[in-house]
């Protein structure tokens, strides 16, 4: 017997150029304590190395602190007992921009732009972290939370090259 090779499906794509990169996105829930904003800190840079972000580099490495400033935000200031906290990282294929995401499920904590720090220099211990997220990040912002109470603070560092190859 006989078989008719099976035609390929139209895809759109043009099998003579290499297809475009996939984009990336990392989504994970947290416990939210100390140790998960670790979990999250260290599963993120595993991550970002995952997708040609390499270890030691200056994109890593910011986008690493963006991340462990904005878990440890929201273990410290949108803890709620018994409610994790959400991590997403997103890159878009061919983009040189990642974006970060914590959601957290505190309403009612809404955070502040930084302003010059108060007090005498490296007096306080503390209140830092959105200072970092805002020199390190192009952007950053946040807004309520769209499927429950809540809030997702965001901010998209813009590195110098392709985020993902």
């Amino acid at each position: 017997m006989t078989t008719k090779p099976i035609e390929p499906t139209s895809t759109g794509h043009d099998p003579a150029r290499p297809a475009p990169p996939p984009d990336h996105t990392f989504e994970m829930r947290f416990t939210s304590t100390p140790r998960g904003a670790r979990l999250a800190r260290r599963l993120a840079a595993v991550r970002l190395h995952a997708w040609d972000i390499p270890y030691g580099t200056d994109a890593h490495d910011a986008i690493v602190l963006i991340v462990a400033e904005l878990a440890a935000n929201a273990v410290r200031h949108g803890h709620v007992p018994g409610r994790d906290f959400r991590l997403a990282l997103h890159a878009a294929a061919g983009a040189r921009t990642v974006r970060v995401e914590v959601t957290d499920t505190r309403a009612e904590r809404l955070p502040r732009r930084p302003g010059p720090p108060q007090g005498a220099a490296g007096a306080e211990e503390s209140g830092r972290g959105l200072l970092l997220v805002a020199h390190l990040a192009a952007r950053w912002g946040w807004q309520p939370r769209p499927d429950g109470p809540g809030k997702t603070v965001w901010a998209e560092y813009a590195g110098p090259g392709p985020a993902a190859n």
